[in-house]
């Protein structure tokens, strides 16, 4: 099982639809809150298709050419995890019409769109699941779901009681996947985006469906519509069982945020987290962990900048580890220019299009990474090569033929002098190397380099 070609240097750029841009004011709701309110969990602000569309420029000159979207398909909430349709855009983010022009112009400018597939659950305005709740054990629908018994509480407080729901949430009824006309349909959902254009799917819970073999059968009806799109699974720890042919080619690789985070808050020294970064490559094969989905943070999360106290060098430092490592990056919208965020709801804020609250510097540095990773393909395709992990340093290198790029990470509040050992990168004795950000030049000597770094920064060597 090969993953899609593509996957590796792939660059994401996640959007949560409602809140990156309003490029349609005719498809506001009546009650939509002015764009930039503090986020709630009902509260529309507006974003849609259009706006992905109108600031397409922005994500080219980022540098990115993937998009994750959270769903977009028909459903009452601003997550849209409780899907009405599955067949049909919600009308607050435009028209299937919006969907195919932003699919044309991704596909015109080599970018690929990743659709959300929540195929656990569905929302109570799911058409099957008002009929069960119009005709209780007469609904030719019943076996859809999980049902204890009737008649069914859909909306009364408390958690479900008499039909499965996801976390006991009764605004999100569990499919029963076992059950033949579930399967059709979600299959064909399946297909059917992919028919649209999209490139790809990243699947919600999958570990929650008990029915194994769906997964098998979705992977081939997607790859039979278009063999190059990928399947990303959401799970988030490490668990190579749902990378192979009858699941994905690869998994929102949670665990690096997480070893980032241990490091960066000071929880854990470099020698744990080098632990944690290589039990990721003993865990995988090369072709999966080469097309992991790498996040700093997601809608799901606090995002990094917050979650390590506002420091913006820890997050940059982050992000030069993030886009050296193997796997494909990707960027939570607004992360770029700064934007802040705690746990669900407050992590989806709308982005500020006022350029005068970005942290312009911060962007640049990101652009800068994505074009040095675009141009060094040992940064997407290269062997892996720990380097040092010592006294809250750590480095690794990149090889890919006679290429070779170093990064180092000074992950602590006092500048340092760091040596690293380069014989395993092959760099002889005397042989210059430059700094790939700031042009500093360095010189191989007794099979080490020298350098020194302020409290919480680091470089690329090559």
């Amino acid at each position: 099982m090969t993953p899609p070609y593509w996957l590796q240097d792939a660059i994401f750029y996640h959007i949560f639809p409602d809140r990156f841009a309003n490029g349609d004011r005719e498809n506001d709701p009546p009650n939509v809150q002015k764009w930039g309110s503090p986020p709630t969990i009902w509260g529309f602000q507006g974003g849609d298709l259009r706006g992905i569309l109108q600031h397409f420029d922005y994500l080219l000159d980022l540098g990115i050419n993937a998009i994750y979207l959270n769903p977009i398909f028909a459903a009452p909430s601003t997550h849209r995890y409780n899907v009405s349709d599955y067949f049909k855009i919600d009308p607050k983010l435009g028209t299937l019409e919006d969907f195919h022009a932003l699919v044309e112009t991704a596909h015109r400018n080599g970018v690929r769109i990743i659709l959300d597939g929540v195929f656990n659950h569905c929302g109570r305005g799911f058409f099957a699941f008002v009929d069960v709740l119009e005709n209780g054990e007469h609904s030719p629908y019943k076996e859809w779901f999980h049902i204890k018994r009737f008649p069914l509480d859909a909306y009364g407080p408390g958690e479900a009681q008499n039909y499965l729901a996801w976390w006991n949430y009764k605004s999100l009824p569990k499919f029963n996947i076992a059950h033949p006309p579930v399967r059709k349909y979600l299959l064909s959902v399946a297909r059917y985006w992919i028919e649209q254009g999209a490139d790809g799917w990243r699947l919600d819970v999958p570990n929650e469906i008990e029915e194994d073999s769906f997964w098998a059968e979705f992977r081939r009806v997607v790859r039979s519509a278009n063999r190059d799109a990928c399947l990303i699974g959401e799970i988030w720890d490490v668990n190579p069982r749902w990378v192979d042919d009858r699941h994905f080619d690869s998994l929102m690789n949670y665990p690096v945020r997480e070893a980032l985070l241990a490091f960066f808050q000071e929880r854990e020294d470099a020698h744990q987290f080098s632990e944690r970064i290589q039990t990721l490559f003993r865990a995988y094969r090369r072709e999966n962990l080469y097309a992991m989905y790498v996040p700093l943070d997601s809608h799901d999360t606090e995002r990094f900048k917050t979650a390590v106290g506002g420091d913006i060098e820890k997050l940059k430092l982050a992000f030069l580890f993030q886009m050296a490592f193997p796997g494909a990056p990707a960027i939570y919208y607004g992360d770029e220019i700064g934007l802040e965020g705690g746990k669900d709801p407050d992590n989806r804020r709308a982005f500020p299009w006022h350029e005068s609250v970005w942290d312009q510097d911060l962007r640049q540095w990101v652009k800068t990474l994505i074009a040095l990773r675009k141009r060094y393909p040992s940064l997407r395709r290269g062997d892996f090569i720990p380097l040092l992990a010592e006294n809250r340093l750590y480095a690794f290198g990149r090889q890919l033929g006679e290429e070779r790029v170093l990064a180092v990470l000074n992950a602590s509040s006092h500048a340092r002098r760091i040596e690293i050992p380069c014989e395993t990168l092959g760099w002889e004795n005397g042989r210059m190397v430059h700094g790939l950000i700031d042009r500093q030049s360095y010189v191989v000597m007794d099979n080490k380099i020298t350098l020194h770094l302020p409290a919480w920064q680091g470089t690329w060597l090559g």
